[in-house]
């Protein structure tokens, strides 16, 4: 990179839990002539402290982390800085998490066994204000959210406490911190979640928070318990 055409640069944000691979991720885009990693987090708190300093171009978010996901990092990054364009970058193929970084506005979601030359190019793409989502995926996020007052049925089952437990677990709280969140213990919490997934007729929690995700959606019905 040169120092006399700095607007030629794409700024990068990395997110991972795991310092080993945020070096290797750096060290990997660093060496790209245009590109210019601006800031680092290991958890959802640094990456809200930070990425809103630095204003990358392109925020690269692990998607499952200690305190959270990157999913929700994107929803909340979306929402306050919309000019920062997010890649998913994950070791789980999960359609439930690829539906739910659909409705967090994520432009792309790759899997960490990706070639570093392909992930260069994935950021590029995303940077350049292209997705990386199918459009089929996109197309079926879609129609659940079009189809999600048939879906609102399942809700009337819960009680108020498992209905404010949702709403924590689309935010992409753990246990521990819904539990601190509402003053329960984590077993209790656990309970709750199970007893949660029972009713609403699944088996996992990702599924659990894309649901709870497009309850926040506009023209679904209020969660604010």
């Amino acid at each position: 990179m040169t120092a006399d055409s700095p607007s030629t640069l794409t700024r990068l944000f990395l997110l991972d839990d795991h310092e080993i691979v945020r070096r290797g991720l750096s060290e990997l885009l660093n060496s790209v002539e245009d590109f210019e990693v601006v800031g680092e987090a290991g958890t959802v708190a640094e990456a809200l402290r930070r990425i809103p300093a630095v204003n990358p171009d392109v925020a690269i978010l692990d998607g499952r982390l200690p305190d959270g996901s990157g999913i929700e990092v994107c929803r909340i990054i979306r929402e306050e800085q919309p000019n920062v364009r997010c890649l998913i970058l994950t070791s789980y193929d999960d359609d439930e998490a690829i539906f739910a970084a659909v409705l967090a506005g994520a432009a792309g979601y790759v899997l960490k066994q990706i070639r570093g030359s392909n992930l260069v190019d994935a950021v590029r793409q995303v940077a350049a204000g292209q997705s990386l989502l199918d459009p089929s995926v996109t197309d079926r996020v879609l129609r659940r959210i079009r189809e999600g007052k048939q879906e609102d049925a399942r809700l009337a089952s819960l009680n108020t406490q498992e209905r404010k437990i949702l709403v924590l677990i689309a935010e992409g709280l753990t246990n521990r911190q819904i539990g601190e969140r509402l003053f329960l213990a984590e077993k209790t919490v656990k309970n709750n979640v199970s007893s949660l997934l029972a009713k609403l007729g699944m088996q996992r929690r990702t599924q659990a928070a894309v649901y709870g995700a497009n309850l926040r959606e506009p023209n679904t019905v209020d969660t604010d318990f």
